[in-house]
């Protein structure tokens, strides 16, 4: 998913193995992630997806006058939050050691590799191709 924001920006979907960079798109106020080779496209992740930055990671520090805040972490897996909230960026990076970085607030040319997309989900079918529906579990005093 590409947050709200990046809307009038090209897009395409995160691919294993994708060499990625933070990005400032020239149709957009917010950053995003764009793949090496294709500066203005921005690249959109499903939650879920895995990532591994090439240094530690850097990112705008809520006090406008400090320069920047750094994690000594470099692996995360990408998430949205505030989902009730249409009008604010969902998309977000959240790290082994539960801090979670806003996409938007990641500073630019930072790269990164996408190393594992979520597994799809499938719906369970029987031999004859029909949906199945998972048993409800009933306590044992109830039955």
């Amino acid at each position: 998913m590409c947050d709200y924001s990046l809307h009038a920006v090209q897009s395409r979907p995160a691919k294993i193995a994708d060499r990625l960079v933070t990005s400032r798109f020239r149709n957009s106020i917010t950053n995003g992630l764009a793949a090496v080779s294709e500066p203005q496209v921005a690249v959109c992740l499903l939650p879920g997806t895995e990532v591994a930055f090439d240094e530690d990671v850097k990112y705008a520090h809520p006090l406008l006058w400090f320069r920047y805040r750094a994690l000594k972490e470099r692996v995360a897996r990408f998430r949205q939050i505030k989902a009730s909230n249409p009008n604010t960026h969902h998309d977000a990076l959240e790290f082994p050691s539960g801090a979670v970085v806003m996409v938007t607030n990641l500073l630019e040319h930072q790269t990164l590799t996408v190393l594992q997309l979520p597994a799809p989900t499938k719906r369970a079918t029987d031999v004859e191709g029909n949906d199945i529906v998972p048993a409800q579990h009933v306590p044992l005093a109830m039955r």
